[in-house]
């Protein structure tokens, strides 16, 4: 009893335990955590590995008008779309969101998306820093997460040992790499991908699980609530 003689204890305390137990078991909701980083730093390494921890989640899988790289399978890595379909697609607002990125062109179905949250699975979403505001303006509690490299000269090392860009355009992508890493402080979490020879840093993986462990297990968990983006 306090001094003025109410209880103390919590008003659900008169629930069971079993009833407490249901209550929070139900609380669980699907989550929606968004990967961004600057383009090199090895995003898509890290979500094969957290395929792997959680075969659980939904992993959105980008579309793109960008050429197929070796080793990549449509579906899988990426959609591949050619322009005209793409921008078609984007018209009728087939699209999460998408944009425009040295005039190739990025989109997260949101198909996707919306059927995985509504089947109660948490939802994995891969996009670049501009992508990542455009998703918080439509749903500002999912969780988002940057990818940071570990020193400005590995983030170059990474960008040319890709061997996917002309240098011109390889420079345009490290400015570009180097404007976003400003934006670090509009995320929840930052995790750096040190250096690996596999492109992936494990301490990097086993840190965005905890991430994503930790956000599963409070205890308020407001439902991710997707709402249509202004134009």
């Amino acid at each position: 009893m306090n001094a003025a003689g109410d209880s103390d204890e919590n008003p659900q305390s008169s629930i069971s335990s079993d009833q407490v137990i249901a209550d929070l078991r139900g609380r669980k909701t699907p989550r929606l955590f968004v990967i961004s980083g600057p383009s090199g730093v090895g995003k898509d390494a890290i979500i094969t590995r957290l395929r792997t921890t959680f075969p659980d989640i939904h992993v959105a899988v980008t579309a793109t008008t960008r050429p197929r790289r070796p080793g990549e399978a449509d579906g899988v890595d990426y959609y591949f779309y050619d322009p005209e379909d793409f921008l078609e697609r984007r018209r009728a607002g087939e699209f999460f969101e998408s944009a425009e990125v040295y005039g190739l062109w990025y989109g997260v179905p949101k198909h996707s998306v919306v059927h995985a949250l509504e089947r109660g699975q948490d939802v994995i979403v891969k996009v670049d820093v501009q992508g990542a505001a455009s998703i918080r303006e439509m749903a500002s509690n999912g969780v988002f997460i940057f990818v940071a490299p570990e020193s400005r000269d590995e983030l170059l090392k990474r960008l040319k040992f890709r061997k996917t860009e002309d240098p011109d355009e390889l420079m345009q992508r490290f400015a570009k790499a180097e404007q976003e890493l400003q934006r670090v402080y509009e995320f929840d979490y930052v995790v750096f991908n040190e250096h690996d020879d596999s492109g992936v840093s494990p301490k990097a993986v086993e840190h965005i699980a905890s991430i994503i462990t930790t956000e599963r297990l409070k205890v308020d968990q407001n439902p991710v609530a997707l709402i249509k983006a202004s134009t």
